[in-house]
Protein backbone atom coordinates (compact mmCIF):
# COMPACT_ATOMS: atom_id res chain seq x y z
CA UNK A 1 0.00 0.00 0.00
CA UNK A 2 1.18 3.39 -0.96
CA UNK A 3 2.01 5.78 1.81
CA UNK A 4 -0.74 8.40 0.14
CA UNK A 5 -3.20 5.46 -0.26
CA UNK A 6 -2.68 4.25 3.57
CA UNK A 7 -3.17 8.46 4.55
CA UNK A 8 -6.55 8.58 2.99
CA UNK A 9 -7.57 5.00 4.11
CA UNK A 10 -6.61 6.24 7.54
CA UNK A 11 -8.48 9.26 7.60
CA UNK A 12 -11.44 7.56 6.04
CA UNK A 13 -11.95 5.32 8.70
CA UNK A 14 -11.84 8.02 11.17
CA UNK A 15 -14.06 10.02 9.89
CA UNK A 16 -16.51 7.12 9.71
CA UNK A 17 -15.51 6.11 12.80
CA UNK A 18 -16.37 9.80 14.31
CA UNK A 19 -20.10 9.37 12.55
CA UNK A 20 -19.13 12.57 10.57
CA UNK A 21 -19.62 10.09 7.47
CA UNK A 22 -21.43 6.74 7.14
CA UNK A 23 -20.16 5.67 3.67
CA UNK A 24 -17.42 7.12 1.58
CA UNK A 25 -15.29 6.47 -1.29
CA UNK A 26 -12.09 8.57 -2.20
CA UNK A 27 -10.35 8.20 -5.50
CA UNK A 28 -7.48 10.02 -6.82
CA UNK A 29 -5.44 9.57 -10.44
CA UNK A 30 -2.20 11.36 -11.31
CA UNK A 31 -1.30 12.02 -14.87
CA UNK A 32 -3.39 9.04 -15.96
CA UNK A 33 -3.01 6.25 -13.53
CA UNK A 34 -4.68 5.49 -9.98
CA UNK A 35 -3.22 5.88 -7.23
CA UNK A 36 -5.58 6.02 -4.86
CA UNK A 37 -8.57 4.35 -4.05
CA UNK A 38 -10.15 4.15 -0.69
CA UNK A 39 -13.89 2.98 0.90
CA UNK A 40 -14.89 3.27 4.38
CA UNK A 41 -18.18 2.38 6.03
CA UNK A 42 -21.12 1.21 5.31
CA UNK A 43 -23.47 1.61 2.16
CA UNK A 44 -27.03 1.34 3.86
CA UNK A 45 -26.81 1.44 7.31
CA UNK A 46 -30.22 -0.62 7.47
CA UNK A 47 -28.38 -3.52 6.31
CA UNK A 48 -24.97 -2.93 6.75
CA UNK A 49 -23.93 -3.45 3.18
CA UNK A 50 -20.25 -2.27 2.88
CA UNK A 51 -19.68 0.47 1.02
CA UNK A 52 -16.73 -0.81 -2.19
CA UNK A 53 -14.85 0.53 -4.82
CA UNK A 54 -17.40 -0.12 -7.04
CA UNK A 55 -20.83 1.30 -5.06
CA UNK A 56 -22.37 3.78 -6.44
CA UNK A 57 -23.61 7.03 -5.00
CA UNK A 58 -26.26 9.77 -5.57
CA UNK A 59 -25.06 13.16 -4.65
CA UNK A 60 -26.35 15.22 -6.85
CA UNK A 61 -24.72 18.13 -9.07
CA UNK A 62 -21.57 16.33 -9.05
CA UNK A 63 -23.18 14.61 -11.93
CA UNK A 64 -22.99 17.57 -13.75
CA UNK A 65 -19.29 17.01 -14.07
CA UNK A 66 -20.33 14.23 -16.75
CA UNK A 67 -22.29 16.15 -18.46
CA UNK A 68 -19.89 19.06 -19.30
CA UNK A 69 -18.21 16.01 -20.47
CA UNK A 70 -19.99 14.59 -22.86
CA UNK A 71 -20.59 18.23 -24.63
CA UNK A 72 -16.76 18.94 -25.11
CA UNK A 73 -16.61 15.20 -26.27
CA UNK A 74 -19.24 16.41 -29.15
CA UNK A 75 -17.81 19.49 -29.19
CA UNK A 76 -14.16 17.55 -30.06
CA UNK A 77 -16.02 16.13 -32.51
CA UNK A 78 -17.52 18.80 -34.48
CA UNK A 79 -21.03 17.78 -33.72
CA UNK A 80 -21.64 21.39 -31.21
CA UNK A 81 -20.05 24.33 -31.19
CA UNK A 82 -20.04 26.88 -27.71
CA UNK A 83 -20.85 29.57 -30.36
CA UNK A 84 -24.46 28.18 -31.37
CA UNK A 85 -27.42 29.19 -30.22
CA UNK A 86 -29.32 26.98 -28.39
CA UNK A 87 -32.42 27.88 -30.93
CA UNK A 88 -30.23 26.22 -34.06
CA UNK A 89 -31.35 22.52 -32.77
CA UNK A 90 -34.29 23.53 -30.66
CA UNK A 91 -35.90 26.19 -32.08
CA UNK A 92 -39.18 26.24 -28.85
CA UNK A 93 -36.38 27.51 -26.97
CA UNK A 94 -36.19 30.69 -28.58
CA UNK A 95 -39.21 31.89 -26.74
CA UNK A 96 -39.84 34.88 -24.76
CA UNK A 97 -36.36 36.20 -26.46
CA UNK A 98 -34.12 33.28 -25.27
CA UNK A 99 -33.50 33.26 -29.47
CA UNK A 100 -29.97 34.77 -28.18
CA UNK A 101 -28.84 32.18 -25.97
CA UNK A 102 -25.59 30.26 -26.55
CA UNK A 103 -24.41 27.09 -25.50
CA UNK A 104 -21.68 28.37 -24.00
CA UNK A 105 -23.95 30.51 -22.15
CA UNK A 106 -25.65 27.49 -20.82
CA UNK A 107 -21.87 26.03 -19.82
CA UNK A 108 -20.99 28.95 -17.41
CA UNK A 109 -24.09 29.76 -16.36
CA UNK A 110 -25.32 32.64 -18.07
CA UNK A 111 -27.76 32.02 -20.05
CA UNK A 112 -30.69 33.50 -17.78
CA UNK A 113 -32.90 30.74 -17.13
CA UNK A 114 -32.28 29.12 -13.74
CA UNK A 115 -35.47 28.96 -12.45
CA UNK A 116 -38.42 26.52 -12.42
CA UNK A 117 -41.91 26.90 -12.60
CA UNK A 118 -42.94 26.94 -8.65
CA UNK A 119 -45.57 24.07 -8.67
CA UNK A 120 -42.87 21.83 -10.40
CA UNK A 121 -42.77 18.14 -8.62
CA UNK A 122 -40.51 15.70 -8.34
CA UNK A 123 -42.34 13.46 -10.83
CA UNK A 124 -42.02 16.38 -13.12
CA UNK A 125 -38.43 16.03 -12.59
CA UNK A 126 -38.10 12.54 -14.27
CA UNK A 127 -40.75 13.53 -16.83
CA UNK A 128 -38.32 14.48 -19.31
CA UNK A 129 -40.41 16.05 -22.52
CA UNK A 130 -42.29 17.74 -19.59
CA UNK A 131 -39.68 19.51 -18.05
CA UNK A 132 -37.56 20.75 -21.68
CA UNK A 133 -41.34 22.10 -23.02
CA UNK A 134 -41.35 24.09 -19.25
CA UNK A 135 -37.68 25.13 -19.72
CA UNK A 136 -38.15 26.25 -23.52
CA UNK A 137 -41.32 28.46 -22.31
CA UNK A 138 -39.77 29.98 -19.20
CA UNK A 139 -39.28 34.02 -19.30
CA UNK A 140 -35.44 35.05 -19.03
CA UNK A 141 -34.12 36.54 -15.69
CA UNK A 142 -30.94 38.66 -17.30
CA UNK A 143 -30.42 38.96 -20.78
CA UNK A 144 -27.75 36.50 -21.30
CA UNK A 145 -24.39 36.50 -20.58
CA UNK A 146 -24.90 39.59 -18.99
CA UNK A 147 -24.59 37.60 -15.29
CA UNK A 148 -23.94 34.26 -14.37
CA UNK A 149 -26.19 32.30 -11.84
CA UNK A 150 -26.29 28.63 -10.84
CA UNK A 151 -28.52 26.80 -13.23
CA UNK A 152 -29.34 24.25 -10.17
CA UNK A 153 -32.14 22.12 -12.23
CA UNK A 154 -32.12 23.51 -15.77
CA UNK A 155 -28.41 23.42 -16.56
CA UNK A 156 -29.08 19.53 -17.08
CA UNK A 157 -32.36 19.84 -18.86
CA UNK A 158 -30.72 22.47 -21.83
CA UNK A 159 -27.54 20.81 -22.39
CA UNK A 160 -29.12 17.32 -22.04
CA UNK A 161 -31.70 18.74 -24.79
CA UNK A 162 -29.47 19.85 -27.05
CA UNK A 163 -27.44 16.83 -26.97
CA UNK A 164 -30.44 15.00 -27.93
CA UNK A 165 -31.00 17.14 -30.91
CA UNK A 166 -28.35 17.19 -32.32
CA UNK A 167 -27.48 13.58 -32.20
CA UNK A 168 -30.62 11.49 -32.03
CA UNK A 169 -29.89 10.23 -28.95
CA UNK A 170 -30.67 10.86 -25.19
CA UNK A 171 -27.62 12.30 -23.11
CA UNK A 172 -28.01 9.30 -21.32
CA UNK A 173 -26.88 6.80 -24.07
CA UNK A 174 -24.38 9.07 -25.74
CA UNK A 175 -22.87 9.59 -21.84
CA UNK A 176 -22.54 5.67 -21.94
CA UNK A 177 -21.21 5.35 -25.48
CA UNK A 178 -18.97 8.07 -25.70
CA UNK A 179 -17.79 8.95 -22.04
CA UNK A 180 -18.39 5.73 -19.74
CA UNK A 181 -18.00 2.40 -21.95
CA UNK A 182 -14.60 3.65 -23.35
CA UNK A 183 -13.03 4.50 -20.15
CA UNK A 184 -14.31 1.13 -18.41
CA UNK A 185 -17.11 2.61 -15.81
CA UNK A 186 -20.39 1.93 -17.98
CA UNK A 187 -21.32 0.30 -14.28
CA UNK A 188 -20.50 2.82 -12.57
CA UNK A 189 -21.38 6.17 -14.58
CA UNK A 190 -25.29 7.07 -15.10
CA UNK A 191 -27.85 9.83 -15.11
CA UNK A 192 -30.93 7.39 -15.03
CA UNK A 193 -29.72 4.39 -13.29
CA UNK A 194 -31.58 1.30 -14.21
CA UNK A 195 -33.94 0.19 -11.50
CA UNK A 196 -32.30 -3.40 -11.99
CA UNK A 197 -29.04 -1.81 -11.14
CA UNK A 198 -30.67 -0.18 -7.53
CA UNK A 199 -29.44 -2.54 -5.02
CA UNK A 200 -25.88 -1.11 -5.91
CA UNK A 201 -26.15 2.28 -4.86
CA UNK A 202 -25.46 3.44 -1.57
CA UNK A 203 -28.95 4.74 0.33
CA UNK A 204 -28.56 8.44 1.51
CA UNK A 205 -28.95 9.76 4.86
CA UNK A 206 -29.39 13.55 6.08
CA UNK A 207 -26.72 14.70 8.52
CA UNK A 208 -28.91 16.60 10.55
CA UNK A 209 -31.79 15.23 12.24
CA UNK A 210 -34.32 17.87 10.94
CA UNK A 211 -32.67 17.82 6.96
CA UNK A 212 -35.39 17.49 4.91
CA UNK A 213 -34.31 19.88 2.27
CA UNK A 214 -36.95 22.22 3.10
CA UNK A 215 -36.66 23.17 7.10
CA UNK A 216 -33.47 21.13 7.66
CA UNK A 217 -30.00 22.41 7.69
CA UNK A 218 -29.19 25.42 6.35
CA UNK A 219 -32.11 26.02 3.84
CA UNK A 220 -34.07 27.34 7.08
CA UNK A 221 -31.96 29.83 7.31
CA UNK A 222 -32.33 31.33 3.63
CA UNK A 223 -35.03 34.25 3.42
CA UNK A 224 -38.16 33.17 1.79
CA UNK A 225 -38.21 35.57 -0.53
CA UNK A 226 -34.56 34.31 -2.24
CA UNK A 227 -33.90 33.77 -5.59
CA UNK A 228 -33.32 30.64 -4.67
CA UNK A 229 -36.66 29.39 -4.13
CA UNK A 230 -37.18 30.63 -7.62
CA UNK A 231 -35.32 28.97 -8.91
CA UNK A 232 -35.58 25.39 -6.78
CA UNK A 233 -38.72 24.83 -5.30
CA UNK A 234 -37.88 24.03 -1.64
CA UNK A 235 -38.99 20.25 -2.07
CA UNK A 236 -36.70 19.82 -4.57
CA UNK A 237 -34.08 21.02 -2.91
CA UNK A 238 -31.36 18.29 -2.12
CA UNK A 239 -32.09 15.73 0.48
CA UNK A 240 -31.90 11.91 1.42
CA UNK A 241 -35.68 11.94 0.79
CA UNK A 242 -35.70 12.88 -2.64
CA UNK A 243 -31.71 11.54 -3.58
CA UNK A 244 -33.35 8.06 -2.31
CA UNK A 245 -36.74 7.36 -4.38
CA UNK A 246 -36.78 5.18 -6.89
CA UNK A 247 -38.24 7.70 -10.04
CA UNK A 248 -35.25 10.17 -8.97
CA UNK A 249 -32.85 7.21 -9.44
CA UNK A 250 -33.98 5.85 -12.28
CA UNK A 251 -34.79 8.85 -14.42
CA UNK A 252 -32.42 11.17 -16.85
CA UNK A 253 -32.02 13.93 -14.38
CA UNK A 254 -28.46 15.49 -15.74
CA UNK A 255 -28.35 18.22 -13.77
CA UNK A 256 -27.10 15.34 -11.19
CA UNK A 257 -25.63 11.91 -11.76
CA UNK A 258 -25.34 8.49 -10.03
CA UNK A 259 -21.43 7.45 -9.58
CA UNK A 260 -18.66 6.25 -7.83
CA UNK A 261 -15.89 7.99 -7.19
CA UNK A 262 -13.54 5.95 -9.30
CA UNK A 263 -15.64 6.62 -12.12
CA UNK A 264 -15.85 10.26 -11.59
CA UNK A 265 -12.26 10.79 -11.09
CA UNK A 266 -11.56 8.28 -13.87
CA UNK A 267 -12.99 10.37 -16.42
CA UNK A 268 -11.97 14.07 -15.18
CA UNK A 269 -8.36 12.69 -15.51
CA UNK A 270 -9.27 11.34 -19.26
CA UNK A 271 -9.85 15.03 -20.22
CA UNK A 272 -6.43 15.87 -19.37
CA UNK A 273 -4.25 12.84 -19.85
CA UNK A 274 -4.69 9.71 -21.38
CA UNK A 275 -6.23 6.51 -19.39
CA UNK A 276 -5.94 3.25 -20.75
CA UNK A 277 -5.24 4.29 -23.95
CA UNK A 278 -8.22 6.70 -23.83
CA UNK A 279 -8.62 10.80 -24.10
CA UNK A 280 -11.60 12.35 -24.37
CA UNK A 281 -10.78 15.63 -25.63
CA UNK A 282 -7.64 17.68 -27.11
CA UNK A 283 -5.48 19.49 -24.61
CA UNK A 284 -6.74 22.56 -26.88
CA UNK A 285 -10.08 21.74 -26.10
CA UNK A 286 -9.33 21.12 -22.43
CA UNK A 287 -7.65 24.94 -22.24
CA UNK A 288 -10.75 26.48 -23.59
CA UNK A 289 -12.79 24.76 -21.15
CA UNK A 290 -11.08 25.95 -18.28
CA UNK A 291 -9.70 29.30 -19.56
CA UNK A 292 -11.89 32.70 -20.43
CA UNK A 293 -13.77 32.00 -16.84
CA UNK A 294 -17.02 34.10 -15.96
CA UNK A 295 -16.92 35.25 -12.87
CA UNK A 296 -18.35 37.51 -10.06
CA UNK A 297 -21.56 37.12 -7.88
CA UNK A 298 -23.99 34.44 -8.13
CA UNK A 299 -27.03 35.95 -9.40
CA UNK A 300 -29.05 32.81 -7.92
CA UNK A 301 -26.99 32.16 -4.83
CA UNK A 302 -25.28 35.46 -3.97
CA UNK A 303 -21.84 33.51 -3.54
CA UNK A 304 -18.73 34.42 -5.23
CA UNK A 305 -18.20 31.94 -8.51
CA UNK A 306 -15.96 31.62 -11.21
CA UNK A 307 -17.49 29.34 -14.57
CA UNK A 308 -15.15 28.07 -17.20
CA UNK A 309 -17.75 25.73 -19.76
CA UNK A 310 -19.52 23.27 -17.34
CA UNK A 311 -16.75 23.49 -14.67
CA UNK A 312 -16.52 25.84 -11.15
CA UNK A 313 -13.37 27.20 -11.67
CA UNK A 314 -10.54 26.67 -8.96
CA UNK A 315 -11.26 24.77 -5.68
CA UNK A 316 -14.03 26.96 -3.68
CA UNK A 317 -14.24 23.90 -1.25
CA UNK A 318 -11.93 25.78 0.58
CA UNK A 319 -9.94 29.30 -0.52
CA UNK A 320 -6.86 27.91 1.06
CA UNK A 321 -6.41 25.30 -1.25
CA UNK A 322 -7.31 27.05 -4.47
CA UNK A 323 -5.56 26.18 -7.73
CA UNK A 324 -6.59 28.54 -10.36
CA UNK A 325 -5.86 25.62 -12.97
CA UNK A 326 -8.37 23.06 -10.93
CA UNK A 327 -11.94 22.46 -12.26
CA UNK A 328 -14.47 20.44 -11.52
CA UNK A 329 -18.13 20.14 -10.03
CA UNK A 330 -19.50 19.62 -6.53
CA UNK A 331 -22.65 18.19 -5.23
CA UNK A 332 -25.04 19.77 -2.39
CA UNK A 333 -24.53 16.87 -0.33
CA UNK A 334 -20.62 17.02 -0.25
CA UNK A 335 -19.15 15.04 -2.75
CA UNK A 336 -16.78 16.55 -5.04
CA UNK A 337 -14.67 15.95 -8.23
CA UNK A 338 -11.71 17.98 -9.71
CA UNK A 339 -8.86 17.88 -12.08
CA UNK A 340 -6.03 19.77 -12.01
CA UNK A 341 -4.11 19.72 -15.22
CA UNK A 342 -0.87 21.87 -13.36
CA UNK A 343 -0.80 19.07 -11.50
CA UNK A 344 -2.05 16.06 -13.34
CA UNK A 345 -4.37 15.42 -10.43
CA UNK A 346 -8.06 14.32 -10.66
CA UNK A 347 -9.78 13.67 -7.31
CA UNK A 348 -13.30 12.56 -6.66
CA UNK A 349 -14.91 11.86 -3.17
CA UNK A 350 -18.59 10.39 -3.04
CA UNK A 351 -20.60 10.05 0.47
CA UNK A 352 -23.92 9.05 1.42
CA UNK A 353 -24.18 11.58 4.69
CA UNK A 354 -25.93 13.94 3.02
CA UNK A 355 -24.23 17.57 4.50
CA UNK A 356 -24.56 21.31 4.06
CA UNK A 357 -21.04 21.65 3.28
CA UNK A 358 -17.59 20.57 1.75
CA UNK A 359 -15.45 19.91 4.63
CA UNK A 360 -15.02 16.35 4.75
CA UNK A 361 -13.88 16.87 0.98
CA UNK A 362 -11.54 20.32 1.95
CA UNK A 363 -9.76 17.55 4.21
CA UNK A 364 -9.02 15.02 1.57
CA UNK A 365 -8.09 17.24 -1.13
CA UNK A 366 -5.67 19.04 1.33
CA UNK A 367 -4.05 15.69 2.18
CA UNK A 368 -3.64 14.66 -1.11
CA UNK A 369 -2.42 17.84 -1.84
CA UNK A 370 -0.20 17.96 0.83
CA UNK A 371 0.93 14.74 -0.16
CA UNK A 372 2.31 15.97 -3.38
Amino acid sequence: MSEIQEKVQRALDRLVESGTERGVQVSVYRHGEPVVEAVAGVADAATGRPVTPGTVFYNFSIGKAATSAVVHVLADRGVLDYGMRVVEVWPEFGAHGKDKVTLRHVLNHSAGVPGLPPDTSAEDLCDWDKMCAAVADAEPWWEPGTKAGYHAYTFGYIAGEIVRRATGNPISRVLRDDVAAPLGVDDELYFGMPESEHGRLATLEDATPDGDGAAGGDWAEIPADSPIFRAVPKELLPAAALGNRTDILAADIPAGGKTSARATARMLAAMMDEVGGVRLISPDRLREVTTAPVSGTDAVFGNPARWGLGYSLGLPVDPSLDSPTAFGMGGAGGSYGFGDPSAGVAFALTKNMVSRDFATAAELIALVRKAG
